[in-house]
């Protein structure tokens, strides 16, 4: 192999696929990326049985070929050669990287030990970037930590025709997200449930000017796919049952608060720094005032008080306030609908853009309350 490439874009490349390489792979062979100089094209592959990345940049090639080298020392190297042309030649068992006055020679892997990359699958629909990320953003709120339960770490997504539907729960709350979409299938009616930190993954590395493509066989579903500015992501799907969570919103909530998100939020942080850990932060909802305290009579305390726009008879909840200031981070609306039925039921969270406007349902944020002593 003999190649002529730009090493800022090798660098960027290196860097996209070799962020799916884990720190200790199962298979030492999974730290490789693997390089194919092909038809004007540098192709980059990776793969650790979970989520595959492969990326393709154009370059010089005077030798087609294909190599298996140590994915995060590439990715080290590339990253600091001089911004000037990279040269890559292979000889025997190595691959020898030059650029400017520095030279790097790296050993190859044996690449026919190298897994074969899972197939893509068949194109679903399109989005544009930046309503992905959000819609991934909203929804992983609520995905579990608990390893032990793997359907709970994952989002499920319905596709519904022009609609996608992402939800996550851990439990003790829930968190949707919907976004409007293209479909091929306009008739589309199909769902799937993937772990939510591979598409955190996924959206973290998305080109946000490009549109974002999702392909899934539902046919043969084992796979969810994704590809954006050249870049094709694979990511393997949950085997399981997502738990029956629609009949946790109400049908209708007799008691609403509309408040200022972002002085909710402040007041939320201020006051839970006298929370000892896994304590409540109390809200009491009195005509149009809304307190928030936290604190025992022999501890510290922190009371404050926010003017709202309340409809409903008075009512006092608490909640965790990490649940709290997670839910309320990822509504970009500037006011808050908090929609509630009792002390005890989930409470619902909406975004509305003013203060007397209807709320949103892009983005519903569900949070059971604490129980708590006076």
């Amino acid at each position: 192999m003999k190649v002529e490439i730009n090493s800022t874009s090798l660098a960027e490349a290196v860097a996209w696929t070799t962020r799916v390489i884990a720190a200790r792979p199962a298979n030492p062979i999974l730290a490789g990326v693997r390089l194919e100089a092909v038809d004007g094209t540098l192709q980059l592959s990776a793969f650790n049985y979970e989520i595959s990345a492969r990326h393709h940049i154009e370059a010089g090639i005077d030798e087609p070929g294909a190599v298996l080298v140590q994915g995060k020392l590439l990715a080290d190297i590339t990253k600091s050669l001089p911004q000037e042309k990279a040269y890559l030649t292979t000889s025997g068992n190595t691959l020898t990287i030059s650029s400017g006055k520095s030279t790097f020679t790296l050993q190859l892997m044996p690449e026919s030990e190298y897994p074969d990359l899972p197939e893509i699958p068949p194109v679903l629909g399109q989005v544009d970037a930046p309503t992905f990320v959000e819609a991934i953003s909203q929804a992983s709120v609520a995905v579990s930590r608990e390893e032990n339960r793997p359907v709970l770490t994952g989002v499920r997504i319905q596709f519904q025709g022009d609609q996608v539907i992402m939800t996550a729960t851990d439990r003790f709350r829930l968190s949707r997200s919907t976004f409007t979409w293209s479909p091929e299938n306009a008739d589309i009616d199909t769902q799937t449930l993937v772990r939510g930190s591979l598409l955190r993954d996924v959206a973290r590395s998305v080109d946000e000017h490009q549109n974002v493509t999702i392909g899934f066989d539902v046919e043969s579903p084992s796979l969810l796919g994704f590809e954006n500015a050249g870049r094709v992501s694979t990511s393997q799907l949950i085997d399981g049952e997502f738990p029956t969570v629609d009949r946790l919103f109400a049908d209708d909530y007799p008691i609403e608060a509309v408040i200022d998100r972002q002085k909710l939020l402040d007041a939320i942080k201020r006051v839970a720094l006298v929370a000892e850990r896994n304590a409540p932060i109390r809200m009491v909802f009195e005509g149009q005032n809304l307190t928030l305290s936290a604190g025992t009579a022999d501890e510290s305390q922190a009371k404050e008080m926010l003017d709202i726009d309340m409809d409903g008879q008075d009512i006092t909840v608490a909640f965790n306030p990490s649940y709290l200031i997670e839910g309320l981070g990822a509504i970009t609306e500037p006011f808050v609908r908090m929609k509630m039925t009792t002390a005890v039921k989930p409470v619902e969270f909406n975004g509305q853009q003013e203060a007397d406007s209807d709320e949103s349902k892009n983005y519903r944020y569900l949070l059971v309350p604490m129980r708590f002593n006076n």
